[in-house]
């Protein structure tokens, strides 16, 4: 396709601009002024629409395809609550309107919102309160690390350093170490799973705690998580709950329950707000009555004659974490879409995330490696080990399977796994296109059992083919030259 560059030709135009009657020379600095016009694009307005138009048509969104990429939970956004989040009383208000103004309520239905959704998310966590501005997983990890950070402090106990299983997202480390923590990794046992032995080897007086993801990412369940939890425990560690795989066991056990102290939630994750494209995102944070104190200013409060209100009056506060009171848009739609499914829906999301993911696990069971024995949770991970000794590794089954029309999984994480594939479908896809998938998954392994060596090609139906990468990554170069 071309560029809408290529597409231009002197004198064309969509739209014609008034004539300016005011000399520019008179408000803008001369030296800022062009020498010469921009040097747009000229085509007339049937080519723009009809450019743009195909743009979109190009675009790989969850609207049009199914994005299999495990860690992700890319699952559909329902528009009910995109339509929730549009509405005038919430996208038009301004977060420095004052909260009571002679007794009008021009942001109480606001404050009520980030009030309720913090009750509901407590809930679903076992957690105290809920903290919602952090802006991102990520975001709510360090949230979370600073919270850890300032207990220990407060109760004068040098603490420093963390541990982290070695099948962690890479965020984890990463958070720590910016709370000011050192990283000390777990292995997984052969099962994929913590063992309680090797985390009490590791503990010492100043373990500040551990970071854990449940499942974990290799989708599995950590059986041994209350043991763990009482070791971190015993030598006054905190437990803190990596949220990213909550999709798996919502409306059917708590964080808190399992033991952990701290949890962060991907609002743009498990509850179907947008995801991808760096953003939007919210990483709720919750922490149990020990750690109440810590939590991020504001918060916001019911006050005793029924209205909402900030309060900055927290003493042992980490602080601020965010402007205002994190991505506002994001939480409305959680608001809406815990509201349109309740109690009894949360629950129905977590059994079919995990029914879906082991249905594709047992019909490619065949034809992969499974990186663990057993039953998977909300996602399972598959290794093309074998195909990579034929000549096919996981990024040529990846590629060769854009052009069955389906996007790659995530691939190479975790990295304890060779040749990893990681594949979570979630709950909004139906069989039918859960089948599909797989189908396109078995005709790439029988492909590579003719000619691996095509693979290497792949993909050939994209405007953009296969690259490379390393001379992308070493020669950038993304300035437009037009002939």
């Amino acid at each position: 396709m071309k560029l809408i560059y290529e597409k231009s030709a002197p004198g064309r135009q969509a739209a014609r601009a008034p004539c300016r009657t005011v000399p520019l020379k008179n408000y803008i600095d001369s030296r800022l002024l062009r020498a010469q016009p921009a040097g747009l694009p000229e085509v007339p307005e049937i080519e723009v629409v009809r450019h743009f138009v195909n743009l979109s048509r190009m675009n790989y969104s969850v609207d049009t395809h199914f994005y299999p990429l495990g860690s992700c939970t890319m699952k559909y956004n329902p528009k009910a609550c995109e339509a929730a989040a549009g509405l005038p009383g919430f996208a038009d208000i301004h977060p420095l309107w004052p909260q009571l103004r002679h007794g009008g309520m021009l942001v109480q239905g606001a404050l009520r919102l980030l009030y309720e959704t913090g009750k509901m998310l407590s809930e679903l966590t076992g957690m105290a309160e809920v903290s919602l501005q952090p802006m991102a997983g990520a975001h709510g990890e360090l949230t979370g690390a600073m919270i850890i950070a300032a207990y220990h402090r407060k109760r004068g106990s040098r603490k420093t350093h963390i541990l982290i299983p070695d099948s962690a997202h890479g965020t984890n480390p990463a958070s720590a170490a910016l709370a000011g923590f050192e990283v000390v990794a777990i292995p997984s046992n052969a099962d994929g799973v913590m063992d309680p032995a090797a985390v009490g080897a590791a503990l010492k007086p100043d373990t500040a705690g551990m970071m854990m993801t449940n499942p974990n990412t290799l989708g599995l369940f950590e059986p041994n998580v209350k043991a763990i939890s009482e070791l971190v425990h015993s030598v006054d560690g905190l437990m803190y709950y990596d949220g990213a795989n909550f999709n798996a066991i919502l409306g059917r056990c708590k964080p808190a329950d399992m033991g952990f102290d701290v949890c962060h939630l991907n609002l743009h994750k498990t509850f179907a707000t947008p995801h991808g494209g760096g953003g939007p995102g919210a990483g709720p944070v919750g922490v149990v009555e020990k750690l109440r104190a810590f939590l991020p200013i504001s918060r916001v409060i019911k006050t005793g004659d029924g209205t909402y209100s900030l309060d900055y009056d927290q003493p042992d506060t980490i602080g601020y974490v965010a402007p205002f009171y994190g991505n506002f848009g994001v939480v409305v739609r959680t608001y809406a879409y815990l509201l349109m499914l309740g109690r009894e829906g949360l629950r129905d999301v977590s059994n079919r995330a995990v029914l879906n993911a082991n249905y594709i696990l047992e019909k490619l069971r065949p034809y992969f490696d499974s990186a663990a024995p057993g039953r998977c949770m909300h996602e399972c991970v598959i290794s093309a080990r074998r195909h990579a000794a034929k000549g096919a590794r996981a990024l040529d089954i990846s590629k060769a399977l854009i052009d069955k029309g389906f996007h790659p999984p995530t691939m190479y994480f975790p990295a304890i796994v060779p040749e990893a594939l990681m594949i979570e479908p979630t709950e909004t896809e139906t069989r039918e296109t859960l089948d599909a998938f797989v189908d396109g998954m078995i005709e790439v392994v029988r492909a590579i059992e003719i000619d691996p060596e095509r693979l290497h090609a792949a993909p050939v139906t994209t405007p953009v083919g296969r690259v490379d990468e390393v001379a992308a990554a070493r020669a950038l170069d993304i300035a437009f030259s037009a002939k």
